[in-house]
């Protein structure tokens, strides 16, 4: 954690995807803020606005209003500052984005963001700028935070898209499969599953044996039931598929060359992003296994979209509220986490890099079993 003088000019800028609380936490960081004395200016489309230096001055008129809004008044992009295409080109652009913050004359940066976002954070902070980050993706995966705002909106959605799929279900006698997203974490999927009353909930976490998973949709056709639902995490696994990734992780990890190193990781990477294949063969599989019609749902970017709950409203607030505290003490260098119901300064160096992850005996992961859910292992 670094310590700075009081900072008279901040910048804010959110990045990657976007997710509903991104403007109540801007909104939060900004008011507060301005109590403090503190001037704000935005920066749009994340770090490509630094480069290219697109400015928006944070006052009172744009705050009005933008508390039940979704998405971002600043807009968003996934770019990275040392990866960034410019003219048909990759390039380092960090050299840009340092002269944008020398030239603003900011006195520190607070970063909107996941997982990358933290990574990207920590490359700025060690470039010499003093940042600060906020913990946001509706994936629910980055470390060391209790939650990350836009979690609990795509929570309530998605629990609220496997409720309506229940009539269709029953109707029908059919097979459900809806896939939700959360990347490489089943948080999201979990929580739905358990909210929604799935069957069958399969996430990253915990790879899945086809055969276990028919055996419990079959189970309960023999007891009478009319249908099963079953919530997908994204970047759910069979068995199979768990060993192949863990083979490629170990190739990238062994690889002695760049090439080798390449060729591995962008294996790695199309098996970890085949994610609506995987889910299409699935639900066929389960059709031709089951006898049973099987149809899918992928509920996609209707997760990310809309009026952020109350939840995330409260959560993201007092989160930029927190900000703007740390920033008023000269605090730099930390991500503002979650923790223990309230908000704590983090280092950036313990959270880039890391995911939280679904532990196998999570209490959700419990209490899913036992109310009969099968996770298909």
């Amino acid at each position: 954690m670094d310590t700075i003088v009081t900072p008279r000019h901040v910048g804010i800028l959110t990045s990657g995807g976007d997710c509903p609380g991104l403007n109540a936490a801007i909104r939060g960081i900004v008011r507060a803020g301005h109590a403090m004395g503190i001037r704000f200016t935005g920066f749009r489309d994340g770090f490509r606005g630094l480069v290219h230096d697109r400015t928006m001055e944070l006052d009172d008129a744009i705050l009005s209003g933008i508390l039940t809004n979704g998405g971002t008044i600043l807009g968003t992009s996934r770019d990275k500052p040392h990866r960034m295409m410019i003219g048909g080109k990759m390039q380092d652009m960090t050299g840009a984005i340092v002269d944008t913050y020398r030239r603003h004359h900011l006195d520190a940066l607070v970063c909107l963001g996941g997982g990358g976002t933290q990574k990207n954070a920590l490359h700025l902070k060690q470039a010499g700028l003093n940042i600060l980050t906020l913990p946001k993706t509706i994936d629910n995966d980055v470390a060391l935070t209790d939650i990350t705002f836009g979690f609990d909106t795509a929570l309530g959605i998605a629990t609220e898209a496997i409720d309506r799929l229940h009539s269709t279900a029953t109707s029908h006698r059919r097979i459900i499969v809806v896939e939700i997203m959360g990347h490489r974490a089943g948080w999201l999927a979990l929580g739905a599953g358990i909210a929604g009353g799935a069957d069958v909930i399969l996430i990253p976490e915990i790879p899945y044996d086809i055969d276990k998973v028919t055996a419990s949709i079959r189970a309960r056709t023999l007891a009478g039931k009319r249908f099963s639902i079953v919530a997908v995490a994204e970047g759910a696994m069979s068995l199979e598929e768990a060993a192949k990734t863990e083979a490629l992780v170990r190739k990238l990890d062994n690889a002695t060359s760049k090439a080798e190193k390449k060729k591995a990781a962008d294996k790695l990477t199309a098996l970890q992003e085949a994610h609506v294949e995987h889910t299409v063969r699935l639900t066929r599989r389960l059709e031709e296994m089951v006898g049973q019609e099987a149809r899918l749902t992928i509920l996609g970017h209707l997760q990310r979209g809309g009026t952020p709950s109350a939840g995330d409203r409260v959560l993201a607030t007092q989160l930029g509220t927190r900000c703007a505290e740390l920033l008023r003490d000269g605090v730099s260098g930390v991500m503002v986490a979650a923790r223990n119901g309230g908000a704590e300064p983090v280092p950036l160096e313990e959270v880039a890099g890391q995911k939280k992850l679904v532990p196998r005996d999570h209490p959700w992961v419990t209490a899913a079993r036992l109310v009969g859910a099968s996770f298909g292992d």
